[in-house]
């Protein structure tokens, strides 16, 4: 399954329960997740989809410990399956 299929379906199963999964792009800083997911309740995620086998860019492992070190919520998503996992566990 190739990214961009497991980034639609996140968007749809986010949307399914009332948040939105803004496309997320920062010119000036390159490795930024793709995916702004904000929830119900003021809950907000960052996002990197990734296909299995695929790997994290050194600019895209910065940006998730500094989202960690921020104490921000981050999630690496690599098939729908945890996109499903991601969804159970945000709606408890």
């Amino acid at each position: 399954m190739l990214e961009r299929d497991i980034e639609r379906y996140l968007v749809r199963r986010v949307k399914d329960i009332g948040g939105i999964a803004y496309k997320f792009v920062s010119p000036a800083h390159r490795g930024v997740a793709d995916r702004l997911v904000v929830l119900p309740g003021g809950v907000v995620w960052f996002v990197e989809v990734k296909k299995v086998g695929g790997r994290m860019s050194t600019l895209q492992e910065l940006f998730k410990r500094d989202m960690v070190k921020l104490g921000q919520n981050y999630m690496t998503l690599w098939d729908t399956q945890d996109v499903d996992t991601f969804i159970k566990g945000v709606k408890e």
